[in-house]
């Protein structure tokens, strides 16, 4: 028989308290605050703290820079360069009036100078990219102890060094594992719990069990990432029979926004731990899943939503119409899909602040894993969300302009850049009815000009 040492004995005694007392606390500070949607302030706590420590390591970063005559690294505010909005026909004009003897002739001809104009937007586009710069991490003035965030990072002192180094201490050996174990509890959960719900009749009581059920282990998957989230106009979130619709950062927008509401999700059906995960949802509630060959049909998912939209006692639908995840500066092109079907749009807007962890997925940089890994390493997932109120297409309105309307007060109201191009751009070239545009545009100002002065 197997006998314990005293010594052993007591540190087996030590390790059974400390799990104990580390189970204890994670139930009565987080698991059931989740159940019932409450929060003692420690995460708002914890977020002023750091702020503290962040404005004094840049300050202190910038002092040591200034002794060292070393430049400091100051990115771009917004990334965008402040130009006055002129027409193509404006911009050609005035070349010609600064470049040509004939100042005050508006000849409509074509003008060799008016090449310039398109080699100076080519130059602009490749110097002030307003679409690959969307797939790129922000770049922080202030430094907030991850490396990955600022390029000042290395002119540290001493004091810096060491407390970036129980930064690192902290985040990978106590944050880390409490967010992995929480996750794992949360996910967890919701596959048993959905699964369980799922065999129940259909009825009140049913929907009653899969809502909290939902939201009760989305509140601990954001208690996993240190999510602190402020939402806005509660009294405008999406209801049934509704579409919600939000601009796209990372994947877990779909966390932060069931943590509080309760949606049905689209998608494609995967595999492994995502595909148990979905089976065990879809027996609770009405999600809408597609098979990888029914994505592409256009009208087989416009026919799927829109005969669940129908059904006023069906769950809000929530889609991210960008198809692509954008650094949260701005907001590109809407797919026009999710604003043919003719429900009512809930406009909602996503800002993170990226001070304490940048929330973007890099996609064609890392992978889910990897970002997964980066995001728990993180101090904290920080964000509002506001509810803006519900839309629905004008008579005289398009599907386009619908959404581009919509797409606009959620830039708007976010303090995003508002932009006409396509998140498909960041794995495809340009296509070409973008260039016959300005061809288009440019023929107009010719052709149109030259019938004009024919009648007169």
């Amino acid at each position: 028989m197997f006998l314990l040492l005293p010594f052993d004995s007591l540190i087996v005694n030590l390790l059974g308290i400390s799990l104990t007392v580390l189970f204890t606390l994670l139930l009565v500070f987080i698991i059931v605050p989740a159940i019932f949607g409450v929060s003692f302030g420690i995460r708002k706590l914890y977020m002023k703290t750091l702020l503290k420590i962040f404005a004094w390591a840049t300050l202190r970063m910038e002092r040591g820079a200034k002794e060292k005559n070393h430049q400091l690294y100051k990115p771009y505010t917004n990334g965008i360069i402040a130009k006055d909005p002129t027409s193509l026909e404006e911009e050609i004009k005035e070349i010609r009036r600064s470049g040509s003897s004939r100042a005050l002739d508006n000849t409509p001809e074509f003008e060799l100078s008016d090449i310039f104009y398109f080699c100076r937007k080519g130059m602009e586009t490749i110097m002030d990219d307003e679409v690959t710069k969307r797939f790129s991490a922000e770049e922080l003035e202030s430094w907030n102890l991850l490396s990955r965030t600022n390029y000042n990072f290395q002119y540290i002192s001493l004091r810096l060094t060491v407390l970036w180094g129980l930064g690192v201490l902290i985040r990978y050996c106590f944050l880390l594992p409490l967010r992995i174990a929480l996750a794992f509890t949360g996910i967890s959960l919701l596959v048993v719990g959905t699964t369980v719900v799922g065999y129940l009749p259909n009825g009140r009581f049913k929907e009653f069990l899969s809502k909290h059920v939902h939201l009760m282990c989305y509140r601990i998957c954001v208690r996993a990432l240190t999510a602190i989230i402020t939402y806005h106009d509660r009294e405008n979130r999406p209801r049934n029979g509704g579409i919600c619709v939000a601009n796209h950062t990372s994947p877990i927008d779909v966390i932060i926004l069931a943590s509080d509401g309760y949606y049905a999700m689209v998608g494609q059906v995967h595999g492994g731990l995502m595909g148990v995960i979905q089976r065990a949802m879809v027996k609770a509630c009405p999600h809408v899943w597609f098979e990888r060959s029914e994505v592409k049909d256009r009208h087989l998912v416009a026919k799927r939503l829109t005969e669940h939209v129908q059904d006023k006692s069906k769950l809000p639908i929530l889609i991210f119409p960008e198809g692509t995840c954008i650094n949260n500066t701005s907001v590109m092109m809407f797919k026009k899909g999710s604003f043919e079907i003719g429900a009512t749009v809930y406009p909602v807007a996503i800002k993170y602040d990226p001070q304490f962890g940048d929330a973007f997925w890099n996609s064609s940089k890392y992978g889910m894993v990897t970002y997964l890994l980066r995001m728990m390493t993180s101090w904290a997932i920080v964000c509002s969300v506001w509810y803006l109120p519900p839309m629905t297409r004008e008579t005289d309105e398009d599907a386009v302009q619908f959404a581009n309307r919509v797409k606009s007060a959620i830039a708007r109201q976010g303090g995003l850049v508002d932009l006409l191009w396509d998140g498909g751009l960041k794995r495809e070239k340009v296509k070409d009815t973008f260039k016959e545009e300005q061809q288009k545009l440019y023929s107009k100002m010719i052709v149109g000009n030259h019938e004009d002065r024919s009648r007169s």
